[in-house]
């Protein structure tokens, strides 16, 4: 039988981030719908607006911390359920792997996207 990983139980070693990360992206989420409906985001005086924020390093910062935050969720989740669903062995290890590999591409290509939209570097 295959084992059981307790991350989405309380206690289990990756509880609270999960659920920590969650509440995150929530929020975070919640906020840009608002400001996108709400306060009509979509003319180009609001981008402009926003391509300037994205210049400040605290605004920049935000955007990297939800990405960070955005694969773990994302990724730990898909792990999660591809464990409880019974994978283990070597396949669990090459999971785990091609995981942990995608989430580095991830993580790197929107860091270089955030700094070229800020005028940082060439995509």
């Amino acid at each position: 039988m295959a084992e059981r990983y307790t991350s989405f139980e309380p206690g289990g070693r990756r509880w609270l981030w999960q659920r920590l990360t969650a509440a995150f992206l929530v929020v975070v989420l919640a906020f840009h719908f608002f400001l996108l409906h709400f306060l009509n985001h979509a003319d180009e005086v609001t981008f402009a607006l926003s391509q300037a924020r994205m210049e400040q390093l605290t605004y920049f910062s935000l955007m990297i911390l939800f990405l960070v935050t955005a694969t773990f969720h994302g990724v730990n989740g898909v792990y999660n359920a591809l464990v409880n669903m019974g994978l283990s062995g070597s396949r669990k290890t090459a999971v785990k792997a091609i995981l942990g590999v995608g989430s580095l591409l991830v993580i790197v290509q929107g860091v270089r996207t955030a700094l070229a939209w800020a005028g940082g570097v060439p995509i």
